[in-house]
């Protein structure tokens, strides 16, 4: 199993908003490091849902649902997208400030390179941030 970190604008499509529909198609990325990081991801794969630009924080998680296909939202260009259904949401939200003021998570790719949108995460990170998020799988 791998482990992967998400973002989605909570006001854009919330993990609430996943956990109502239940799965979702996750498309719409146009970075190619993202891009190869969705197709990395494989069936059953846990994902933190990290809410950006608003609140700048984990909220939960989201399991790799089915693996990549074409995204059909691309008028052009080799995208692909896959599918996220909820595992759970945290117990308590984890903040990116806090993140960036633990030692075990300065190399976390969040901290390095907060742009990229779908990135991969270590399990101790992964470990690392159910803890702070006082959340069990």
């Amino acid at each position: 199993m791998q482990y992967w970190l998400v973002k989605s604008e909570p006001d854009v499509y919330s993990f609430e908003q996943l956990v109502k529909d239940g799965r979702t198609r996750w498309d719409g990325v146009r970075n190619y490091q993202a891009r190869n990081n969705l197709r990395a991801m494989r069936s059953g794969d846990l994902c933190l849902y990290y809410h950006s630009n608003i609140g700048l924080e984990i909220v939960g998680i989201a399991r790799v649902a089915k693996e990549h296909y074409p995204d059909p939202t691309a008028e052009k260009g080799d995208w692909s997208a896959i599918d996220l259904e909820p595992a759970k949401p945290f117990e308590r939200h984890v903040s990116l400030a806090e993140i960036k003021k633990h030692p075990d998570l300065q190399q976390l790719a969040l901290v390095r390179n907060g742009r990229l949108s779908v990135m991969p995460v270590t399990f101790d990170e992964f470990s690392t941030l159910l803890g702070l998020g006082n959340t069990k799988l």
